[in-house]
């Protein structure tokens, strides 16, 4: 199973996560009390291990959300389209196994109470849509960072899960894509530029930004039903 670790405000442990013939790996971190949690699916060649990820992870779960960074594809699918470049292209395959992590998390018994997000990024930002308008309410949030809404086609008038779309002032073409997209989105949405960045947000202070309106997004919309109004 791999390493376990319990601190006071956190369980965190390595997950296999199976998808039909295969095991997706990933890292499970909840904060104690959180109400929900996000799944990640990156782009291609961005692995649960970048920084970056890690980084926006830990400000989710910050705002006391739990996080699940996982890889849609497994090492040897990864090697193939590191040469080919198809697989991340292929936005069915990518929404089948965040769905299959979806049923997952639903299925285990310390988090099938978890209400869930998801994260996208680049091609992922595309499965992430089509995952949330084949599955419907159960998603309660998505963000896209840099993300390809393009690619989820015809399922972006179905989409029903309050969605946060985040791009880079300089990233230009995607700036278009996400603001097509925006239109043809029916659901709770929101549009944010980040000032000064580019498509992967390495400038200084930019992923801040993302990991700042990804973890407010979340909180507010991933909440447990009862507690909202406790807080």
């Amino acid at each position: 199973m791999g390493h376990t670790g319990h601190t006071g405000t956190e369980q965190s442990h390595s997950v296999q996560i199976p998808s039909g013939a295969t095991a997706l790996e990933g890292d499970l971190s909840v904060p104690v009390g959180a109400g929900g949690v996000v799944l990640f699916a990156h782009g291609s060649g961005s692995s649960r291990h970048s920084s970056r990820n890690q980084y926006v992870a830990r400000v989710i779960r910050e705002a006391g959300v739990g996080t699940l960074l996982f890889d849609l594809l497994t090492r040897e699918e990864e090697a193939v389209d590191m040469r080919t470049r198809h697989l991340r292209f292929d936005i069915q395959l990518l929404a089948g196994r965040l769905a299959d992590a979806t049923n997952w998390i639903k299925r285990e018994s310390d988090t099938w109470h978890l209400r869930v997000g998801y994260f996208g990024a680049s091609t992922g930002g595309g499965a992430a849509l089509v995952a949330a308008a084949e599955i419907g309410e159960e998603i309660g949030a998505v963000v896209l960072r840099g993300g390809r809404p393009d690619l989820a086609g015809e399922a972006l008038p179905h989409v029903k899960s309050p969605t946060l779309l985040i791009v880079g002032e300089y990233d230009e073409p995607v700036i278009r894509m996400n603001e097509e997209a925006y239109e043809q989105l029916r659901c709770e949405k929101e549009l944010r530029i980040v000032p000064n960045a580019s498509h992967l947000f390495e400038e200084p202070g930019a992923i801040e930004e993302v990991a700042r309106f990804a973890a407010s997004w979340f909180q507010r919309h991933l909440q447990p039903r009862a507690s909202v109004a406790a807080k």
